[in-house]
């Protein structure tokens, strides 16, 4: 079990902390498993998402155990003529299942 630390915008933070966002996206590019805990750093970004000036942390983070992983490259569906065409031109969503 690794923890691991990664930077949220207050938005996106908030939506996690009111239980409404039960999920996180992210770019692939760390090492992540089940039962990892993913410790999720508020940041505050003064000057617009976009810019690399500006930012800092407020201090606030959140732990999360990861569940499941999903990594899109490991999609062998999404080569397949029909989904590939379709995933070109709309691209995709991530849904999160919750209980009833």
């Amino acid at each position: 079990m690794r923890e691991i630390h990664k930077k949220i915008d207050t938005e996106y933070f908030e939506a996690i902390l009111s239980g409404q966002k039960t999920f996180e996206w992210r770019v692939n590019d760390f090492e992540c498993e089940p039962g990892d805990i993913l410790i999720l750093d508020e940041w505050i970004y003064e000057d617009g998402r976009d810019a690399t000036s500006g930012r800092r942390p407020t201090g606030r983070s959140i732990r999360k155990k990861v569940g499941f992983v999903a990594r899109t490259k490991d999609f062998d569906w999404l080569n397949r003529p029909d989904v590939k065409a379709d995933f070109e031109k709309y691209g995709a969503q991530v849904i999160s299942l919750l209980d009833e």
